[in-house]
């Protein structure tokens, strides 16, 4: 079985951030989304794999990709036009990827998971009759997704995307287990009113020419990180699940550090309150500061002087001095926030790379 990754997409929910960094690298629990699907991937079994890429984004995402050295054959994808999730399966046929009868799992590349897709893919493979299986989740607002109808025997009986009154809560979370009857899918459908060659569409399509499409219902978390909230709450729920360590290397004096914290290579805690859960990036410099719960900082980073709490702060980047705490915030690379004059006691922001802001 082959796995098969979705990473275009402009991340234009996560500007300014994304203005210069595809979204799909951004980091949660100092680990970039797109690495957590790979590793994902990977712990189900799965080697060989294909990462749809966009061309305003491609290049990072190879180089990236190639610098983190996955025990993987990753073959890239280039999808020249964002004409929907069909058409990069389409694109992942034309471009000699896939093969007509072969099994692969799809999953999104801005998504995140709890417990991964080991009992999916297994389930899967159990049943070489089923010609498809998706992922779906019980949800408050399944208005804002597609949802699935199912049958007494379990199976799926239709999708429907966006109902403004849902006739299930079951929304599809952007993993999907195939076999080669989707190539006549993607092949048969047409574009959608919005101009895009549908997934759902083409697993509709699927269930109205007689194949056998099956859900798996996921018990944990799910996240789509393409807003900057999700992306905080994909990194709370993260930290949670990660093993704390302190590396041996770090140099931690006068520190209060609790025992949720993971302290990352060379970096250095003095005079500061860290509680966790809480990750601290290699190189990064924390001196005379809080770093409350649900904190990220990346490597070579540096704060000072602040209170800093439930924030994603991306790699070198120099905060000092705040005269508020900051807080539920996303801050880019190589950034300058630094005090400039007196003012609030809690702060919120989004910032992309290169921002100097000096607080007045």
């Amino acid at each position: 079985m082959k796995g098969l990754i979705l990473s275009g997409g402009k991340g234009t929910r996560l500007q300014p951030l994304t203005y210069t960094l595809a979204k799909q690298l951004v980091p949660v629990a100092n680990k970039p989304v797109l690495f957590r699907v790979i590793d994902t991937i990977r712990e189900a079994g799965v080697r060989e794999i294909g990462i749809i890429i966009a061309p305003h984004t491609g290049e990072e995402i190879k180089r990236a990709v190639k610098q983190a050295n996955f025990d993987a054959e990753i073959t890239f994808i280039m999808q020249d036009e964002p004409k929907g999730l069909a058409h990069a399966v389409r694109t992942a046929y034309e471009q000699g990827f896939l093969n007509d009868d072969e099994r692969f799992a799809m999953f999104l590349g801005d998504n995140v998971i709890e417990g991964g897709i080991g009992a999916l893919i297994t389930d899967f493979d159990q049943h070489p009759e089923w010609n498809a299986q998706v992922v779906l989740k019980e949800v408050p607002n399944a208005s804002s997704y597609g949802v699935a109808v199912l049958r007494p025997d379990g199976s799926i009986e239709r999708l429907i995307e966006k109902p403004p009154v849902p006739p299930t809560n079951l929304a599809l979370v952007g993993i999907y287990m195939f076999d080669g009857r989707i190539k006549d899918a993607i092949y048969a459908i047409q574009p959608s009113k919005r101009g895009e060659y549908e997934i759902t569409d083409a697993i509709q399509w699927l269930l109205d020419n007689g194949n056998r499409v099956y859900p798996h219902i996921h018990q944990g978390w799910f996240i789509d990180t393409g807003k900057p909230y999700d992306m905080l709450e994909a990194n709370a729920c993260v930290l949670e699940e990660l093993t704390p360590a302190i590396a041996a290397d770090a140099v931690i004096e006068n520190a209060q550090i609790d025992k949720r914290v993971t302290v990352q290579a060379g970096a250095v805690i003095r005079n500061s309150i860290i509680r966790g859960p809480a990750i601290i990036g290699e190189g990064a410099v924390i001196e005379d500061s809080y770093i409350g719960p649900f904190t990220s900082i990346y490597h070579r980073t540096t704060i000072r002087n602040c209170e800093i709490e439930r924030c994603i702060i991306l790699e070198d980047t120099n905060i000092s001095n705040l005269p508020a705490r900051l807080q539920d915030s996303l801050i880019g690379r190589n950034v300058t926030l630094t005090r400039n004059g007196t003012l609030p006691r809690a702060m919120k922001m989004n910032l992309g790379d290169h921002s100097v802001v000096y607080v007045e």
